[in-house]
């Protein structure tokens, strides 16, 4: 694969802007993100929750009308689903970080503290080639996940207290051994009957089995697999969530990742967004496919250090 450099941004004429208000407990009103957006240019659709709408055929019909850059202001979920639309137009993104954890923000080296900040790269900016993953047709920026992962994206308590609900829901999940039995294949590789899967963008950390977001790289091509099978339910929780690799699987592949299960339908948690998906479910990675805009400064470090891309961005002047 050749050298991911980044390069510098014309900034774009016609930037649309969909805006999420409740994200983030509120997050995108009070940095006051669409009144600086149009600012920016941008064309701003605010989500009224109150109506019915699809976000990915919202941002379509912005394509179609002439947008040159999509964005969004809020979750990981709804980055996703612009995102695929953006890659598949072949247009830029941007992504504004008024969720609640923004782990794709994180990883991107954006401030979370003040999402308005990313507003900057429509103006003064710079781009980057990151992947996508796949699960089926739906696009995840982050990961998807099922079984006993799944289970926690299902609970309430999961959005602000990750590894706390984590530590409190594992344990009684893989005690009752719930949810259509699991076969993982990716490539030459099965494991049967695994209680807990996770397929992400890129692999996590060693450290992060929860993936609660840290990678070191998001332009890889790789997915990152990690699989276990509770041997005791106890016994297993803290394997994942400490990041003991024994009895934990734990791959990083190029290949697609196939999660069979004797169910037509899976429950399964996409980028923290609770979804149900039609079985076999393939995962894919595709490499690059993303072209995101991020500011030229003002870049925060992500805790899995910096995709390899950042050495080049803080040569540019």
């Amino acid at each position: 694969m050749t050298e991911n450099v980044p390069r510098l941004t014309a900034g774009a004429r016609r930037p649309y802007l969909i805006v999420n208000p409740r994200s983030g407990g509120g997050k995108a009103g009070r940095f006051r993100i669409a009144e600086r957006a149009r600012a920016f240019g941008a064309e701003v659709l605010l989500v009224d929750h109150s109506l019915p709408l699809d976000l990915a055929t919202v941002a379509r019909r912005a394509v179609d009308d002439g947008a040159d850059l999509l964005g969004v202001a809020g979750g990981d979920g709804t980055q996703a689903l612009v995102a695929g639309v953006a890659a598949e137009s072949g247009l830029p993104f941007v992504v504004i970080p008024a969720g609640t954890r923004n782990h794709f923000a994180m990883d991107l080296g954006l401030d979370r503290e003040d999402p308005s900040a990313a507003l900057e790269a429509l103006a003064d900016g710079v781009e980057l080639r990151v992947d996508l993953g796949y699960a089926g047709e739906r696009v995840f920026v982050n990961n998807v996940s099922f079984g006993a992962y799944a289970a926690l994206v299902q609970d309430p308590a999961y959005r602000d207290d990750k590894l706390g609900t984590a530590a409190r829901i594992l344990p009684e999940f893989l005690a009752r051994h719930e949810g259509p039995e699991l076969v993982v294949r990716a490539g030459p590789l099965t494991v049967d009957g695994p209680d807990a899967v996770l397929v992400s963008n890129n692999p996590y950390q060693v450290d992060d089995p929860v993936g609660l977001g840290r990678r070191a790289h998001l332009d890889s091509g790789l997915l990152g697999v990690l699989a276990a099978r509770a041997e005791t339910p106890a016994e297993t929780a803290m394997k994942l969530l400490s990041g003991q690799p024994r009895g934990v699987t734990r791959l990083a592949t190029p290949d697609d990742v196939v999660v069979y299960a004797d169910a037509p339908v899976l429950p399964a948690g996409l980028d923290g967004e609770a979804v149900s998906l039609p079985t076999p479910v393939r995962c894919r990675i595709s490499p690059r496919a993303l072209r995101v805009w991020v500011p030229r400064h003002g870049r925060r470090d992500g805790p899995a250090g910096r995709p390899p891309v950042w050495a080049a961005l803080r040569r540019m002047p």
